[in-house]
């Protein structure tokens, strides 16, 4: 083939394919007004919308907690010895007073009998005591007796001066003997009474080797093998968790309190713990029971604790969770999709759609979210249709098209335009129309292009 021919059939394909690029390009013309970042007409926006609803909406927090033991009690022994024994396996659940651990108690036997030893000598001290003190009364009655008859006998100058001061003497004496025997008496109490508490004392030394549980829950790891010396309120033995009931511990914002605060104490606040995804049964329901006294001033939290009778031990010490805390219901409640608030400079608004498909930006306040979906208190009423994706796009007053929801977008009609980029096409449409063409859309015949129209050359 000559060369001429060549250049000639290549600038025919050019011309063509020229042709066909321009004709699938939207008309230039001026910009639609408030359209974002300038962008040239091209037709109405595809969007999707929802109805806003009216709705009793349950009244809920949902945060993640954190799960700990009800009560937590490490395990030390509070007499020192050696321990012989080990009564449990570790991981064992054991009750209250259920026996744990046995400490080396024949020292502690030793002492035991030595104290009842002495205390049965200070008791026969005490007899003889007593028996002296009787006897010295009876001598110092006698003696107070005779001391009496002497002064008579002295005064009617029977005995002599002498004779009189002797016996007079005597008597004081005896006094003396008296007290000190009644002293005796009182010291031999007193030691009888140390021996008995030296007693108790060894006896409850004595029940210190054997160690109890104070609590039912779960043992942890054995810290301590028999065999080993432990030393009294030192050695740490073994730890134990009471599961039955746990405590689920978690925050929420300050802004929140007033809304625990006004329904504690008057009511039951129900607390949910929600399962991990993919663990089948229902939450686990507890009962709110506390709350800090105080804003935590580094995080503008509080903290709260709630209450859970696990039976069943599906919540474990340390483990984290969601939690949901239900605080009652909003009756008649405006409700749309979370995705249909936008946040902008002035706060948050929506995109509500009009009769004539035109849009509208409305602010909005927010209440509460529930689930997938937003409580509108104030900007909305239940009826109105807002947009809910592809709200990038839009500015006020613009119109727009509601898309069937499928993704990439509506379908060409026969010989139409395809879809646009990023799910922007029109939709299908009529039989035996040209389909409208979507933003940038390709795959489709070009408008106006007669048919037998070569198709135009991929690029």
């Amino acid at each position: 083939m000559p060369v001429r021919s060549l250049l000639v059939t290549g600038l025919i394909a050019v011309a063509i394919f020229s042709s066909a690029c321009k004709q699938g390009e939207p008309a230039a013309g001026p910009p639609a007004k408030g359209a974002p970042g300038g962008k040239k007409g091209g037709g109405d926006v595809p969007v999707m919308v929802a109805k806003a609803v009216d709705r009793e909406v349950p009244l809920e927090i949902e945060v993640i907690g954190n799960v700990e033991a009800s009560s937590t009690v490490m395990i030390k022994p509070q007499v020192s010895g050696e321990l012989v024994k080990v009564l449990f396996k570790e991981g064992d659940f054991v009750a209250a007073g259920a026996p744990l651990f046995e400490i080396d108690h024949r020292a502690l036997d030793a002492q035991l009998a030595q104290a009842q030893a002495n205390l049965q000598r200070a008791e026969a001290l005490s007899r003889q005591a007593t028996a002296n003190a009787g006897k010295s009364r009876a001598t110092l009655q006698y003696l107070k007796d005779q001391s009496a008859r002497y002064a008579r006998l002295n005064a009617e100058g029977v005995v002599s001066k002498e004779q009189n001061e002797q016996v007079q003497s005597n008597a004081k004496v005896q006094q003396e003997a008296v007290s000190a025997d009644t002293s005796m008496i009182e010291s031999s109490k007193a030691e009888i009474q140390a021996q008995r508490a030296l007693i108790d004392n060894l006896k409850v030394q004595l029940g210190f080797t054997q160690i109890k549980s104070p609590i039912s829950g779960r043992t942890g790891t054995l810290l301590v093998k028999a065999g080993n010396i432990v030393s009294g309120n030192s050695s740490e033995l073994v730890q134990i968790n009471q599961l039955q009931p746990v405590f689920v511990s978690f925050a929420i914002p300050e802004a929140q309190l007033s809304m625990v605060g006004t329904r504690f104490g008057k009511s039951k606040i129900p607390v949910l713990a929600l399962q991990p995804e993919g663990t089948p049964g229902p939450p686990t329901q507890g009962l709110l029971t506390f709350y800090e006294n105080t804003v935590d001033p580094s995080t503008g939290t509080i903290r709260l604790r709630a209450t859970f009778p696990n039976p069943d031990r599906k919540l474990w010490p340390g483990s984290f969770l969601r939690v949901r805390m239900q605080l009652g219901t909003i009756p008649n409640a405006v409700v749309v999709p979370n995705q249909a608030v936008q946040t902008g400079q002035d706060g948050q608004f929506v995109f509500v759609m009009k009769e004539d498909r035109s849009v509208e930006m409305r602010s909005v306040t927010t209440a509460t979210r529930s689930a997938q979906d937003m409580v509108i208190s104030k900007g909305l009423t239940a009826g109105e249709t807002v947009v809910t994706e592809g709200q990038m796009r839009l500015a006020p007053g613009m119109k727009v098209v509601v898309r069937d929801g499928r993704p990439g977008g509506g379908k060409g009609g026969k010989g139409g335009g395809g879809k646009g980029p990023g799910g922007e096409g029109r939709g299908p449409a009529p039989e035996g129309e040209p389909a409208e063409k979507g933003p940038g859309g390709k795959g489709g015949r070009g408008e106006g292009m007669p048919k037998g129209a070569p198709p135009a050359a991929k690029s």
